[in-house]
């Protein structure tokens, strides 16, 4: 288990397709038998992940990151991509596998055709499959460094 970002991501965002802070951008939660946490090469949009494993509890929705921003860290020499903290709210606790990390993506259209993936990030642990509520809190450094 491990967070990844697809090549054709890291393209997007140093070409300007992907721009973090102006595009819809939206987080998915995924169980444990995902393939983003190793899939980043030829993955130019959701449908080319082998499984992307999505959530299956019962009242579970993809979630719009908001607050976005992308901010210089002078001190660290780089580049932060940030959003206000996610939450999963009102699943039924009923999946069928744990949770192991969320898909954050480009939202297009809403398909998985046509949708961007942008990263992976893996929880330190997984979340058991019978919670109600995921929250994801960013880490203090923000979602995504760019050194």
């Amino acid at each position: 288990m491990a967070s990844a970002i697809p090549n054709s991501a890291k393209v997007g965002l140093m070409n300007g397709t992907i721009d973090l802070d102006t595009n819809d951008i939206r987080a998915r939660l995924c169980m444990n038998t995902t393939t983003c946490d190793t899939e980043v090469d030829a993955i130019n949009t959701l449908v080319n992940y082998t499984l992307i494993d999505v959530a299956n509890a019962t009242g579970y929705a993809d979630v719009a990151l908001t607050s976005e921003v992308v901010a210089a860290d002078n001190a660290n020499d780089r580049a932060e991509f940030d959003a206000a903290d996610v939450s999963f709210a009102g699943l039924s606790g009923n999946a069928t596998r744990d949770y192991q990390g969320v898909l954050i993506y480009k939202y297009v259209d809403g398909t998985n055709t046509n949708d961007i993936p942008i990263a992976f990030i893996d929880f330190t642990a997984d979340i058991p499959a019978t919670a109600t509520q995921v929250d994801i809190p960013w880490s203090i450094e923000g979602i995504l460094q760019l050194a």
